[in-house]
């Protein structure tokens, strides 16, 4: 049967476009209420006696109970079914390349120094038509994962992992849910028509999704062919980055992340469900679609943003600000003050600063910084990204622009340029160093690596040198020991 949606409407719901077909409810970090038939959700209450409909209560926690009243993160939902309503749970080998343990006790992992780029995954042959009774052949999104690396442990609610993906199959009758963490779903290549308990979100290339630990989602394939970037993020949630300075506007607005609208299908016909839990994956059938919650309220709720509605800032008249500036989302760690991971986007911006090098200048960072590029051309650090593609570099390890580029800024007249017109980057900013998999490195992920050339710089130059004579007089003049006399000692 069809599904049935809400239809009521409000100022503050954004409304279907030819590119998306779906109604949203906007703001971040609200607490939502949304039913599809009206007068579903309890007054005053959570748990009555007897819910409209002959509903059933059901509450998913994405956080301690008790905790702070700012922390706490979850939904009460309405539904057809409870999801207590399933088969038997069994271990499921749908896909051994999703990694989740990062330690030196895995031997499928690895730490590395070098620099390292992977062109993008290849685009699977075939075009869904995003026809939900289609189960034959093909790689759909959850059989379509490859891990590229992580750190922590999920069983211990800390840490991260990073992922690639390539589809080209809808999930029919099939649910993916993951107890581990949270994933933040960015597209490159083809939309993802995502159903989620709470309602759904069509996602293109340009813009990431957010779907919270715990609940239950499948990605249809309107376009055929997807390919794209997944960060999961064990035991926190993905927050706003603090303003400071700024001030009250500026970087990603709330208003411009979008939540999806209560949709429920009466479906009893056979479905999968498949649970990630501690880094292993978990199936069960059950007679009946998990896409049955009639009317939901709470603010554990999937959300999705358009990175091209960023506010940019920047130095307006000399030097350069940090590429954090550009953060997106955030997400915290068991330190204070330091965030796990920084989600940074790069997209069309202005630059204007005078007697500035304008390229990122050489420097040797605590995090590790992953590179991924959705649209455009990005170049930079020796090495040029294609579209799905990935770059790592490793926790203080040196990096930046080549000689060539070097030269070029240090020379080039200034003006005031827009930048990544056509362009849209981001960046994963992770306070902790990295493992990576054997499969990104040795597997098949293996022969997408790029061939790096240590020797590109064996021609950078010691300009300092071409200056002794100008130096020498200089010291001479200040009164200090010159670089011959120091070489007389």
């Amino acid at each position: 049967m069809a599904p049935m949606g809400a239809t009521a409407q409000t100022a503050f719901q954004a409304k279907p476009t030819a590119a998306d077909p779906h109604r949203y409810q906007t703001g971040f970090g609200n607490r939502f209420a949304s039913e599809a038939i009206p007068n579903v959700l309890p007054k005053g209450r959570n748990v009555p006696q007897k819910v409209k409909y002959d509903l059933y209560s059901e509450q998913l926690n994405g956080a301690a109970v008790v905790t702070a009243r700012d922390s706490i993160r979850h939904v009460w939902m309405y539904r057809l079914r409870p999801s207590a309503a399933h088969g038997q749970m069994s271990p499921s080998d749908e896909n051994p390349l999703i990694e989740s343990y990062f330690s030196r006790a895995n031997d499928r992992v690895e730490s590395v120094a070098s620099q390292e780029v992977w062109d993008p995954l290849p685009l699977l042959e075939g075009d869904d038509d995003d026809d939900d009774d289609d189960e034959s052949g093909g790689t759909d999104f959850v059989s379509g994962m490859r891990t590229i690396g992580g750190q922590g442990d999920p069983s211990l609610r800390e840490g991260l992992a990073i992922h690639v993906y390539s589809a080209n199959r809808s999930m029919a009758n099939s649910a993916f849910c993951n107890n581990d963490g949270d994933f933040l779903i960015l597209p490159q290549h083809g939309r993802l028509q995502i159903q989620t308990e709470l309602g759904w979100l069509m996602v293109r290339p340009g813009e990431l999704a957010v779907i919270q630990a715990g609940i239950r989602f499948r990605i249809l394939l309107p376009d055929g062919p997807v390919r794209g970037y997944v960060q999961e993020i064990f035991g926190a949630h993905y927050h706003l980055p603090e303003l400071g300075p700024v001030g009250s506007n500026g970087m990603a607005l709330e208003r411009d992340f979008e939540s999806p609208v209560a949709s429920f299908d009466v479906d009893e016909s056979r479905w999968r469900m498949t649970y990630k839990l501690a880094g292993s994956l978990h199936a069960c059938e059950q007679n009946h679609t998990p896409f049955d919650v009639v009317a939901w309220h709470g603010n554990l709720v999937p959300y999705k943003y358009d990175v091209e509605k960023f506010v940019n800032m920047a130095n307006a008249n000399k030097d350069q600000a940090d590429p954090t500036i550009y953060c997106v989302l955030a997400a915290k760690s068991k330190t204070a003050a330091v965030s796990m991971t920084d989600f940074l986007v790069f997209t069309k911006k202005w630059i204007t600063a005078e007697d500035t090098f304008r390229p990122p200048y050489y420097h040797r960072n605590m995090s590790t910084e992953v590179m991924g590029l959705l649209r455009g051309q990005h170049g930079g650090g020796g090495h040029r990204l294609t579209g799905g593609g990935l770059s790592y570099v490793a926790s203080y390890m040196p990096h930046g622009e080549t000689y060539e580029t070097w030269k070029e800024a240090s020379t080039k007249h200034l003006r005031s340029i827009v930048m990544g017109e056509e362009t849209v980057a981001f960046m994963f900013h992770i306070s902790v160093p990295l493992y990576l998999t054997k499969w990104a490195l040795r597997g098949d992920g293996g022969r997408l690596r790029q061939k790096r050339l240590p020797e590109q710089w064996d021609g950078m130059k010691a300009h300092f040198l071409d200056h002794l004579d100008e130096v020498e007089a200089d010291l001479q003049a200040a009164g200090l020991p010159t670089l011959a006399d120091g070489m007389k000692r």
